[in-house]
């Protein structure tokens, strides 16, 4: 039988000697990469700590006096939104940090700002422009804008992108609060456009998911209106 051409495994010996040749060959332009990579890393690591971050810490920073307006016993949301010498207000935040955690929080604060003021589309733009955020608060936050979101919808008698929008602030933070408020007013705004038979899908929603929230005796109560 004719013998077969097998390939003979290349010895650790030749392979170490291929490998010193390479590295004497091409040894510069390896040093160069390294060089260029360890430039990189040293940019990046100085663009975050010297920039990056004090810009994170001021955003924060002016935030925090924006916050205080609003969140005073007597709230002063044109203050809070516009703010004065005496500190920023939620729109001079998001003008300089738009970009920054604190700056993205500012948004979705001007939103509310506005829609106390009874600006409905100047609240629905910042409200729109608030990007989602992870954790179990930011999750609250993020079903809240939602919801406002909703409620301007309502207000503009949008019912269909009412309903869209409390469905997604109830997936937002599905907790045993406002999961079954949203889930009520989704159904409140179906049986506006209509669609009874939404309307009872999300009113039984809430009976079964929710029968220990305040949402689920006015469920059954309204069920009672589908006819």
């Amino acid at each position: 039988m004719a013998k077969k051409n097998v390939a003979e495994p290349e010895t650790l010996g030749a392979a170490m000697n291929k490998t010193e040749a390479f590295f004497e060959k091409n040894g510069r332009k390896i040093s160069y990469i390294f060089l260029i990579l360890i430039a990189l890393g040293l940019a990046i690591y100085g663009y975050r700590s010297l920039v990056q971050q004090p810009r994170v810490d001021e955003a924060a920073a002016l935030l925090a006096e924006a916050q205080a307006r609003f969140n005073a016993e007597t709230p002063d949301y044109e203050l809070a939104l516009n703010g004065d010498e005496e500190g920023a207000g939620f729109l001079e935040v998001i003008e300089q940090y738009g970009s920054t955690p604190s700056g993205n929080l500012a948004k979705h604060y001007a939103g509310v700002c506005y829609l106390k003021g009874g600006d409905l589309e100047q609240a629905a733009a910042y409200l729109a422009d608030y990007s989602a955020v992870k954790g179990l608060t930011g999750e609250i936050i993020n079903a809240q804008n939602l919801g406002l979101q909703g409620d301007i919808a309502v207000a503009q008698e949008d019912y269909t992108a009412a309903v869209a929008l409390f469905e997604k602030a109830v997936k937002a933070s599905e907790n045993n609060l406002t999961a079954p408020l949203y889930l009520r007013k989704a159904g409140q705004a179906a049986q506006a456009a209509g669609d009874n038979a939404k309307a009872l899908e999300l009113y039984e929603r809430i009976t079964v998911e929710y029968p220990a929230s305040m949402e689920a005796r006015d469920a059954e109560k309204l069920i009672g209106t589908i006819h």
